[in-house]
């Protein structure tokens, strides 16, 4: 595995070098250089779980849980400030840091799924009451820690999966975009509603909302505040699926199980070398985009799962593939 992943640092290295001479070729028009970034059973879940809070006391605030059986390699981050609607403190971003930079080391890792403990709410945004005692070079601080956490979310080399269950406003929508694949209740709230506090998104919503959704109409939800439905959201493609609510609480979340259940089969190196081309492509031009993909193919070829999909293919039968 060391070898074929040796890896997303090698080949962001030459998706680098693509991107650059796709950039500058003769035969292509000049294009933006490839922004190198780090590293982007529902119904009985093992209990077991993972806290990398050093301060949470009655409660883990962050649940980190590595499912098992049928599940194996997904791994679910479950918010778990009840008291406080899940909003974003000090506390619970450094807890999210430690979190996502174990996981984005783990090779055992397939996909990573964000969620909320507290029924209800996803997230409520960042934590007001911590804010208001704040002075305004911490705010400037923290939203920076904020914004970087959020960015190493999005960063994670495997498909990451958004459950959107209830309320996401403001910075926690932030998070929920930040993840490859949103799905949410119909009953869910979602909304960028930092300038009703004469302030603007600064987790990243002002850049990844309107990528999107579109520019002009990121524009209208920021301008105006505007809080959507799941079924709206859904129909201006802020989220990928709207399931309704059950009485548990939990439909997205068991929508996005399912889906994570999807992703499993497949060769774990080709869905983190696949994400990567995805995400530096849509960053540039289509000439530098189709360079890096040619560089990340070629990151696919030597490895053990390819000769093992062959084979498999040819025996017909599903293929076991080790990430190597």
């Amino acid at each position: 595995m060391a070898a074929a992943l040796g890896g997303l640092g090698l080949l962001q290295g030459r998706v680098r070098l693509a991107a650059a001479a796709a950039a500058t070729s003769s035969f292509g028009r000049p294009g933006r250089r490839a922004p190198v970034r780090g590293g982007a059973a529902a119904a009985a879940l093992p209990s077991a779980g993972r806290s990398y809070g050093s301060e949470a006391k009655e409660e883990e605030e962050l649940r980190v849980r590595y499912l098992d059986d049928e599940h194996k390699g997904i791994v679910v981050l479950g918010l778990n400030r009840s008291h406080a609607k899940n909003a974003l403190n000090k506390n619970i971003l450094k807890m999210m840091s430690k979190a996502v930079d174990a996981l984005k080391s783990d090779k055992k890792v397939r996909t990573v799924i964000f969620r909320s403990e507290v029924p209800g709410i996803f997230c409520a945004g960042a934590d007001l009451k911590e804010r208001a005692k704040m002075h305004s070079s911490e705010v400037s601080s923290f939203v920076s820690k904020a914004r970087a956490t959020i960015n190493e979310m999005a960063n994670l080399p495997v498909p990451t999966i958004a459950a959107i269950d209830g309320t996401a406003l403001g910075g926690g929508l932030e998070l929920a975009l930040a993840c490859d694949i949103r799905v949410a209740a119909s009953s869910a709230k979602m909304g960028l509603v930092e300038t009703k506090l004469a302030i603007i998104p600064g987790a990243g919503g002002t850049q990844r909302l309107p990528r999107t959704i579109g520019v002009s109409l990121a524009k209208e939800l920021i301008f105006s505040a505007r809080v959507v439905d799941g079924e709206e959201a859904k129909s201006i493609g802020l989220i990928s699926h709207v399931v309704e609510q059950n009485e548990a609480g939990d439909a997205a979340y068991r929508r996005a199980l399912a889906l994570a259940r999807e992703f499993l089969p497949q060769g774990p190196v080709a869905m983190r070398v696949a994400k990567l081309a995805i995400n530096q492509g849509m960053e540039v031009d289509l000439v530098t985009g189709l360079a890096i993909e040619e560089a990340c193919y070629a990151q696919t070829i030597p490895t053990k799962d390819r000769i093992e999909g062959l084979l498999a293919f040819k025996e017909k039968r599903p293929p076991r593939y080790k990430g190597e």
